[in-house]
């Protein structure tokens, strides 16, 4: 089986583009119920993190994400169905993409020189 870290999936949806990033962040909010909790995981502001949180709301034409307001309790985030039927898909397509490739990748790192030992 192919390492997924050997290529990224990006998928075109119109104008916007699903990949690793955009997956990360959906599970990032999932794990830490916050916005900005997973844009820091991702070293990205929350307004950058919010910006592509909309991007998916607009194409999808349905929150992905629920929030609650902040204030003295705090606020949160959390996915929504679609939020995490989008993740759940984006990563189910990603491990099909690599179990078809596995062959292929394999052949190419085949064919990659040695590496060279490292000189002190």
């Amino acid at each position: 089986m192919a390492d997924l870290r050997d290529f990224q999936l990006r998928i075109r949806l119109g104008e916007v583009m699903l990949g690793p990033g955009k997956a990360e962040l959906l599970e990032g909010i999932r794990d830490t119920g916050s916005i900005s909790a997973a844009g820091r995981r991702m070293s990205m502001s929350y307004r950058r993190a919010w910006q592509l949180v909309e991007q998916l709301n607009l194409y999808f034409g349905a929150p992905v994400v629920s929030t609650l307001t902040g204030g003295r309790g705090g606020g949160g985030a959390e996915l929504t169905p679609l939020g995490e039927e989008i993740a759940a898909t984006y990563r189910r397509m990603q491990q099909q993409c690599a179990n078809a490739m596995a062959e292929d990748l394999a052949r190419l790192h085949g064919l990659a020189k040695p590496s060279r030992p490292e000189t002190p």
